[in-house]
């Protein structure tokens, strides 16, 4: 029901919270995509649950985006990660949603497909 803040760079490589086990990538670089607020709800059940961790999004359409990694919650974070094509220019924005409505605040990542 409230905002969270969120933090998206590239990085050398993805790295799981807790564990620190490298998430690899498809793609010749990797964004980081962290959301201060847990996967899961206040009773410990996933708020968010993809078929397959490692293919968490089917970007096969896209020309930029090579794969979308679940890296789980911890400590009331959560981590994605993305796989581009290359490290091109981006920017993150939020979409307002509705509490308690099934609509909620979410974030956007825009990536340029060329410099």
């Amino acid at each position: 029901g409230t905002r969270v803040g969120y933090r998206v760079q590239y990085v050398p490589r993805v790295v799981q919270d807790g564990s620190g086990a490298v998430i690899p990538l498809r793609g010749a670089a990797d964004l980081e995509v962290v959301v201060f607020a847990p996967g899961h709800d206040q009773n410990g059940n996933p708020t968010y649950r993809p078929a397959n961790r490692n293919e968490a999004v089917n970007v096969s359409g896209f020309t930029t985006f090579r794969q979308v990694v679940w890296g789980g919650t911890f400590e009331g974070q959560s981590l994605v990660g993305l796989g581009v094509r290359a490290r091109l220019p981006f920017r993150v924005f939020t979409l307002a949603g509705t509490p308690g409505s099934g609509d909620t605040a979410r974030i956007a990542i825009d990536v340029a497909h060329r410099w």
